[in-house]
């Protein structure tokens, strides 16, 4: 499957900004999951500092707004090839050592409610049991959104018994890795069926497997990716693979607007 995708975000500040900076996770690899066949990242406002690979193979954008500036856009855009591996991306790794996906971090701490899901998992038979895993959090935390934000805990979304692919990938990563089991956050895109405009960017879980590799699984919908996903970006939890993370320095407040349109 083709997919075309265009992503913006649009910053608007109320005041003129003396300084700020992005940092951009917006631009997808080459990989056993997908072929990248073009992509661009546009910026009006600012301007693109410096681009680098990170020790998980992300390709990072350093992007600075102009100075005294009120609206500073992003663009991405292009189109990518995606194979329908059944979410098995394999043995495929980065710099990052597998030890270090089982590390926790102050997003995905399990807690005792994420503790009580990792007793659960049956080594005999991880895989069937992280499918189980993953149902089990969609039944325990309900996708909505408006309850939980960009600093919540996996433990706290589980107590909130609402959230969003941010979260449920959290959770997910928290219980495997109690359980021993090397976990990671994905970033990235998802064509919905009944729609080219997306309502956000999407999120999901890999977890890594004896003879598979890392395989992935998308909590909030209940199945492993396949041919309608675009991955971006991987960390040990939403904050190392954040699409867009910054800083700003100056007084007013700050508007984002994005949209994204993902069609085949």
């Amino acid at each position: 499957m083709i997919l075309h995708i265009t992503h913006t975000t649009e910053y608007s500040y109320d005041t003129p900004v003396a300084y700020a900076l992005q940092k951009v996770r917006l631009t997808p690899s080459d990989g056993p999951l997908q072929t990248v066949q073009n992509w661009e990242l546009e910026v009006t406002g600012g301007q693109i500092e410096a681009q680098y690979t990170d020790h998980y193979g992300n390709i990072v954008h350093l992007i600075s707004a102009a100075p005294e500036t009120q609206n500073l856009t992003i663009t991405a855009s292009g189109s990518v090839e995606t194979h329908d591996l059944w979410g098995v991306l394999g043995q495929s790794y980065t710099r990052a050592p597998l030890w270090h996906f089982k590390q926790a971090t102050a997003l995905t701490t399990a807690g005792p409610q994420v503790r009580a899901l990792a007793d659960h998992i049956d080594h005999a038979d991880a895989l069937a049991a992280l499918h189980k895993l993953s149902a089990e959090i969609l039944g325990a935390v309900a996708y909505e959104t408006g309850h939980t934000g960009a600093d919540t805990t996996a433990e706290d979304a589980m107590s909130a018994k609402f959230g969003v692919c941010q979260d449920h990938a959290n959770i997910f990563i928290a219980a495997a890795r109690h359980a021993g089991i090397p976990a990671r956050y994905v970033s990235g895109y998802l064509k919905m069926e009944d729609r080219t405009d997306q309502d956000a960017s999407h999120a999901w879980a890999e977890a890594h497997l004896p003879g598979l590799g890392w395989v992935g699984f998308d909590v909030s919908n209940g199945y492993s990716p396949d041919g309608r996903y675009v991955r971006l970006a991987i960390g040990r939890d939403s904050s190392d693979a954040a699409p867009i993370t910054g800083m700003r320095h100056g007084p007013g407040d700050e508007t984002l607007i994005v949209s994204l349109q993902v069609q085949q």
